[in-house]
C-alpha cells in the first residue's frame, strides 16, 4: 500500500500533517472501505450481460427500436450504478475530506459530478 503525507492548514492557521494510504476512492485517502462495492460489481456485470446481449441482437439484425429500447434500459442501469458508487463515496470519503480539510478530494468529487450528469 502506497502512503504519502502532506499537511493541510486550517482557516484559523492551525497546521495539520497527516498520511494517508491509496484507497479504494482512486486517490489517497484514510483507506476507506466502501459497503456497497459487491453490489456495484453485481451491477457492472448485469449491464454487461445486457449489452452482450445487445450486441447479438445488431448481429442478429434485430428492429432497430427494440435495440434503442435495451440500450436506453443499459443507460439507466449505469446511471443507477454512477448514483450507488456517488452516495457510497459521499457516505465514507467526503465525510472525512471534509472532517480533515482534504479540499483536493472535494474538487475531485465536483470534477466527477460534473462529468457524470453531462
Amino acid at each position: 500500500m502506497h502512503t504519502h503525507t502532506h499537511i493541510h492548514i486550517g482557516e484559523d492557521g492551525q497546521v495539520i500533517e497527516h498520511t494517508h494510504g491509496e484507497g479504494e476512492c482512486g486517490h489517497p485517502n484514510h483507506g476507506h472501505t466502501h459497503t456497497n462495492t459487491k453490489a456495484v460489481l453485481n451491477r457492472l456485470s448485469r449491464a454487461i450481460g445486457h449489452l452482450e446481449s445487445i450486441k447479438r441482437m445488431v448481429e442478429e439484425g434485430r428492429d432497430c427500436s427494440e435495440v434503442l429500447i435495451q440500450l436506453s434500459a443499459v443507460k439507466s442501469a449505469i446511471n443507477n450504478t454512477g448514483k450507488v458508487i456517488l452516495q457510497d463515496h459521499i457516505e465514507h470519503c467526503i465525510v472525512d475530506a471534509v472532517e480533515s480539510g482534504d479540499h483536493e478530494a472535494l474538487e475531485e468529487l465536483s470534477k466527477a459530478i460534473d462529468r457524470f450528469v453531462k
